[in-house]
């Protein structure tokens, strides 16, 4: 019997498995690609901290055997910010789902995209609010039916990758938990990126988003990704919206620099305070 382990191992919280996910959900996948992230990119986890929020996301904080913080509903990306301006040498990942993120945390999110805080966001869309009983997200498509809306949402549904350029992020994808190289890939060179950074993974809910909708298990729902994803590497963000079952645009939208908020916090400083301003970011009183 082979003693070697899974390379993933050393990142998990094995005494914590198995986990609560539901059979077929991706959550679980998407991890695995963050381990393998880490590995590719040679990121140094002594200086990395994972912040989530509620939700069926929001516990991989506490499966990673890493730095990490689960937070109250909505608020990971402000506790992310606090922990990144405090110690700017961490390496901040805020993991956590569409619902916490772009619903109660909406405000968090373009807000931290506009200052353009050091953040590598992976934000996984089950198209839903998995945790709490199936109700309608600010990312359910129409016509999709929920808890909440059991003749089929009407709403119109965001379109985070476009969201999140038009507030400001420095590096937007999307991705699909059938592309684990790929989205593997995508979280590496992140970790390179010194900015917001925003990551949507498209994830099955078997047991309450794909059941409800009638469009079969978490394997079902592979195949879709499979046969309906369109590899667009630089489309404009505001053709990549989202149907139930349409076209999937996955790919590398936004790659571009621009100082991020704490480097407008230095200059602001060093221009108005002149020779009291210390590199490091400190204040000296004189």
């Amino acid at each position: 019997m082979s003693n070697l382990l899974n390379p993933v191992e050393p990142f998990l919280r094995m005494e914590r498995i198995p986990h609560i996910w539901c059979p077929g959900c991706g959550i679980g996948t998407t991890v695995n690609c963050f381990t393998r992230a880490l590995i590719e990119s040679k990121t140094d986890v002594q200086k990395l901290a994972l912040v989530s929020g509620i939700g069926c996301t929001g516990r991989v904080a506490g499966y990673v055997k890493l730095d990490s913080f689960h937070t109250t509903h909505g608020r990971a990306i402000p506790f992310a910010t606090g922990l990144k301006l405090a110690n700017p040498n961490l390496n901040v990942v805020v993991y956590s789902g569409d619902g916490d993120l772009s619903a109660i945390g909406g405000n968090h999110l373009i807000h931290a995209a506009r200052r353009n805080i050091d953040l590598k966001v992976i934000c996984v869309n089950n198209l839903i609010y998995a945790m709490t009983g199936g109700q309608t997200a600010p990312t359910t498509p129409n016509d999709a039916i929920t808890s909440t809306a059991p003749y089929g949402s009407y709403e119109p549904a965001f379109n985070l990758p476009h969201l999140v350029e038009a507030a400001g992020a420095i590096y937007v994808a999307r991705w699909t938990t059938y592309h684990v190289r790929q989205l593997a890939r995508s979280m590496a060179e992140a970790f390179q990126k010194k900015g917001f950074c925003f990551i949507e993974v498209l994830s099955p809910c078997p047991t309450l988003y794909q059941r409800r909708n009638k469009l079969g298990d978490g394997l079902e729902t592979m195949k879709y990704y499979k046969e309906c994803s369109k590899v667009r590497h630089g489309a404009p963000t505001s053709e990549v919206a989202l149907s139930m079952t349409g076209e999937i645009v996955v790919g590398k939208f936004v790659d571009r620099e621009r100082p991020d908020y704490r480097e407008l916090m230095q200059h602001r400083f060093a221009d108005t305070l002149g020779d009291r301003y210390v590199e490091a970011g400190e204040l000296v009183c004189g």
